[in-house]
């Protein structure tokens, strides 16, 4: 009994301090604010952290998709109709990407590095021949040589515009994807070049950007403040540019795109320096998603990165010069393309103004295929999955004293877009979930001393209930006989032997009274 009843006690104490213990330690939120001030200290870019040597060499295999639009019906195009597009891809190269040079600056709060960039044709992945497979589109030196002499006399023109039918260059040309992307010696560079050596004589949209790098870049390691983990310090000693006309569209924000800080929220916007579009650009938060059974936030640009001045004022610093703005959902960046009239836009227009989507036949933009996102553990900052997106078009106009673009209307001509992907790897996802159930297990810690103290609860329940009813079964044998001895059958009325009255407790026999 004794026993029983010290475990009933213990059981009570017990379970309550468990209870209180834990209730204390969620309010506090002790555990979930240890584990956030060791991720805070341990993912940085450091040497001693483990997120430097995978951002020095990023595992997951990163793939460049390139899309083309080939031209279908020039000579409407040439005589006042809309060009007819048709889209071939993709053609799909490995992109691999080191940091190189990697030099620790100001007692390691900061880091230099230059991330050269190689790629290597992926047939598997392809849908053909680059270097067979021939593609007819805008004839792009034709229509920046044009654009510059714009502003030059008419005789100029009219000269070169005879120089130009002479040795057949046309407004449209036809190349293999090859010689598109990575160069061919074009007659109309090579004669400028001749006269003026600084041009390069070869035209490609990736001519010399295999192998080379977009920057120098000094990045902050996150050691002081892990808010600053990733971000952008300078661009080629830059902490700002100077090719658009106001100070905020001239920042140089965010990180480059590889790495953010942990504990990232939803209600946070997320920026990202895009070298290859002269800006940095934001992106909001659009849903929970899970990636090789890890979940994630994923982050997109919102419609307002490219929306008209008119709608967003934020976007006025991008009209050079100041008023000359082109509409929602494309952005002229001439300025950083040594004045050539490029245009970049997200594939098919998509988020565009319907005036450029319907100025050409062929787009069909839609949010999955043309989206750029970005898909984020928002425990680590770790990109899970990556998706960026842009298109390339140029503006193609009449310039007086070229009789060749008399008849068309001004367009913004799609020439590609490009689809860079990643996803992490199967190991380093498995490294992810494991680190993500440690974090999960120490930050709920007091849910399972709650959950062990309401156990407890339960047991003192189970053995207060049982004690009791031990107790009242007692208490029903309280009344007991004293003897166990049988009665004797009643005898005869005369009967030697009197009869005996009461074989009870308390109640002596006494003799019969006689009648």
């Amino acid at each position: 009994m004794a026993r029983r009843s010290c475990a009933i006690y213990a059981t009570g104490i017990v379970s309550a301090h468990l209870l209180v213990v834990g209730i204390v330690l969620l309010v506090a939120q002790v555990f979930q604010t240890m584990i956030h001030s060791r991720l805070k200290k341990e993912i940085t870019l450091t040497e001693k952290s483990q997120m430097f040597e995978s951002w020095k060499n990023p595992p997951p295999p990163v793939y460049m998709e390139y899309y083309f639009f080939n031209v279908t019906n020039p000579e409407v195009f040439l005589n006042g109709g809309k060009a007819a597009l048709k889209q071939i891809g993709p053609y799909t190269y490995r992109e691999y990407r080191p940091r190189e040079n990697v030099t620790f600056l100001e007692n390691g709060t900061k880091l230099f590095a230059l991330n050269p960039k190689s790629f290597v044709f992926v047939p598997e992945k392809s849908c053909g021949d680059p270097e067979v497979d021939l593609l007819r589109t805008i004839n792009i030196p034709f229509v920046a040589v044009t654009n510059e002499l714009n502003q030059y006399p008419f005789l100029l023109r009219s000269l070169v515009s005879m120089f130009m039918n002479s040795v057949g260059i046309e407004l449209f040309m036809t190349r293999t994807v090859h010689e598109i992307l990575w160069g061919f010696k074009d007659p109309l560079l090579s004669r400028i070049h001749a006269m003026r050596p600084e041009v390069d004589d070869t035209f490609g949209l990736m001519w010399k950007k295999n192998g080379t790098h977009e920057g120098e870049f000094v990045f902050y390691t996150g050691e002081q403040n892990y808010m600053d983990y990733g971000k952008i310090d300078t661009w080629n000693g830059l902490r700002e540019m100077s090719w658009w006309s106001s100070n905020q569209s001239n920042m140089i924000n965010g990180t480059d795109g590889a790495v953010f800080h942990p504990l990232i929220n939803r209600n946070e916007l997320l920026y990202i320096f895009a070298a290859d579009l002269c800006r940095s650009i934001h992106l909001g938060y659009v849903k929970d998603v899970e990636v090789k059974g890890i979940q994630a936030f994923r982050f997109a640009p919102p419609a307002d990165v490219l929306m008209n001045p008119t709608d967003n004022p934020a976007n006025q610093g991008f009209c050079v010069p100041a008023g000359d703005c082109l509409g929602t959902g494309v952005l002229k960046v001439s300025v950083c393309r040594e004045g050539a009239p490029i245009v970049v836009s997200f594939p098919h227009f998509y988020q565009a103004d319907p005036k450029y989507i319907n100025a050409v036949e062929g787009m069909t933009p839609n949010k999955e295929d043309h989206e750029t996102y970005l898909d984020l553990q928002p425990t680590s900052g770790v990109p899970i999955r990556a998706c960026k997106r842009a298109q390339l078009n140029i503006i193609v106009k009449r310039v007086k004293g070229f009789p060749k673009t008399k008849l068309i209307h001004e367009t913004i001509f799609p020439i590609m877009f490009v689809n860079e992907t990643a996803t992490i790897d199967d190991d380093s996802a498995s490294q992810m979930r494991t680190l993500l159930l440690i974090v999960t297990l120490v930050s709920n810690f007091p849910l399972l001393i709650i959950a062990m103290g309401l156990i407890l609860l339960l047991v003192l329940v189970v053995l207060f209930c049982r004690n009791r009813q031990r107790k009242t079964t007692k208490d029903d044998q309280a009344y007991t006989q004293v003897s166990d001895k049988p009665e004797e059958p009643s005898e005869p009325p005369h009967s030697s032997q009197p009869p005996r009255n009461g074989s009870y407790i308390a109640m002596s026999p006494v003799e019969a009274q006689k009648c």
